[in-house]
């Protein structure tokens, strides 16, 4: 029996969307198919649950809990407050008791309790970044726009493009109070904006929006030193691209052995293969990605096909994925959605 999957997209609302978009997937053809909107004001970011029985989304009044149901359905729990400006992400603990959202307008770190019903529960802690950045006309203050756990979970890296600072901290999985305990500093003006891990947890990789690159760093929870160390630097974009060109989103295929990243302005995609070994990357191949800034970018379960969040071109695209030739090609038309931020992937039971 084929397995089925449903996909939810989070979209902004201050135009003809309603809210959370949900689609059944066809992974063979490589297609989705809307089901259904649930209307939320401006879901700029949905995540799962680590047993995905649960998806939290951003929304003006802060954190909305639903129930995943067995169809893929949304059931609203409850929604929290983070005491803040709207966040722009989301990450969870591993054993569901927390969650972490990113304040990019207040620059504010929030961690909010989840309740045993899976429900979002009342704030654990809560930390405004301080400091001032080298470009004035955009990164004045602090913006922290994500956030993730490293492997072993001890600490939690926040990306701040605002200062171009990844700062680490410690993580209290039964408070859920952070401490600072290290920054890694980026190349000035550079913007860190993301920052994924390997699936085996020794390398760290971080998208630097403004520069157009990728900072590669090994990752040992042993140091005697720093944990991270840079390993390379390589560009996003090729070297013909605009010059208002931004880095956008990272993503791996299933395998670990290809990164996919999305490049806004330039509206591209660029491969890259993985060296399992050292980390490093090397560049395959940057293609159109047909559509105004892929601010997030989805493979299917498969890892054929790749579709692209295209915000401000109001369109999902779907391309078929060559690795061995660093193509992507187009799959069908695009599906039009009011300014679209990322999507998740649940398989259904």
């Amino acid at each position: 029996m084929d397995k089925k999957y449903v996909a939810y997209a989070g979209s902004y609302t201050h135009e003809s969307s309603k809210g959370i978009h949900i689609y059944d997937c066809d992974v063979a053809k490589g297609r989705i198919t809307e089901r259904e909107e649930v209307a939320i004001d401006n879901p700029s970011f949905i995540a799962f649950s680590h047993d995905k029985n649960f998806l939290y989304s951003i929304c003006d009044q802060g954190v909305s809990a639903y129930a995943v149901l067995e169809d893929g359905s949304l059931e609203l729990m409850n929604v929290a407050s983070i005491n803040g400006m709207r966040g722009c992400h989301i990450c969870v603990t591993s054993d569901n008791r927390f969650l972490v959202v990113s304040g990019y307008h207040d620059g504010k770190i929030t961690v909010l309790h989840i309740n045993a019903d899976g429900s979002a529960g009342f704030i654990a802690d809560e930390i405004f970044h301080k400091g001032i950045g080298s470009v004035a006309e955009r990164n004045f203050r602090p913006h922290i726009s994500w956030s993730t756990f490293t492997p072993d979970e001890e600490l939690l890296c926040v990306c701040d493009p605002g200062i171009d600072q990844i700062k680490l901290y410690e993580f209290n999985h039964v408070t859920g109070k952070l401490k600072l305990y290290d920054i890694i500093r980026s190349q000035q003006e550079s913007a860190p904006r993301q920052i994924e891990f390997s699936q085996d947890g020794k390398f760290a990789y971080v998208v630097c929006e403004m520069k157009n690159y990728i900072n590669v760093y090994s990752y040992d929870k042993n140091s005697d030193k720093d944990r991270f160390d840079l390993v390379q630097n390589i560009f996003t974009v090729r070297r013909d691209h605009k010059s208002n060109s931004a880095a956008a989103n990272i993503t791996f295929d299933s395998t670990g052995k290809h990164l996919l990243c999305s490049n806004a302005g330039d509206n591209t995609v660029t491969i890259y293969k993985v060296d399992s070994k050292t980390g490093k990357l090397s560049s395959l191949n940057s293609l159109p990605i047909s559509g105004d800034y892929p601010k997030y970018i989805r493979l299917f379960p498969d890892d054929k096909h790749l579709m692209s969040m295209n915000n401000e071109g109001n369109s999902i695209t779907i391309f078929t994925v060559k690795y061995d030739k660093g193509l992507i090609i187009m799959n069908g038309p695009e599906l039009k959605i009011s300014r679209p931020n990322n999507m998740i992937i649940k398989e259904l039971k």
